[in-house]
């Protein structure tokens, strides 16, 4: 099994103690919006990207559409095996399970577009 060294979750900030808490669930989608607006989970899953780039799917291009009515966090996402990743007709990847806060460490809180600029190091 190969696991992925680092993925990443872009979420709003109004989900950080859940978050913390729970872990990704989507079934507990409820505080704020997805980042594209929706209010409904899109997978039963969450959305990872590897990058932070403005390539498609990655972390700054979550920010750049950030619909949630507010700044944005980004957690990484550690311990995924790779092949578990399901990858969307439009291109995106999501892991289609739950992820547990042990896996998550917060790395940027508070972003809006405006902060998008050189990759972070984490």
């Amino acid at each position: 099994m190969e696991l992925v060294a680092r993925l990443y979750h872009v979420t709003s900030n109004r989900n950080r103690e859940s978050i913390s808490e729970h872990g990704l669930d989507w079934s507990r989608m409820s505080v704020a919006p997805g980042i594209a607006g929706s209010s409904r989970p899109e997978k039963e899953g969450s959305f990872l990207c590897a990058l932070r780039s403005e390539a498609p799917g990655s972390v700054d291009s979550f920010i750049s559409v950030n619909n949630t009515g507010g700044p944005v966090d980004v957690w990484a996402v550690d311990g995924i095996d790779e092949q578990m990743l399901v990858v969307t007709g439009e291109g995106y990847s999501y892991f289609p399970g739950r992820i547990p806060p042990d896996a998550l460490t917060l790395l940027e809180q508070n972003l809006s577009r405006n902060d998008l600029g050189p990759p972070f190091n984490p």
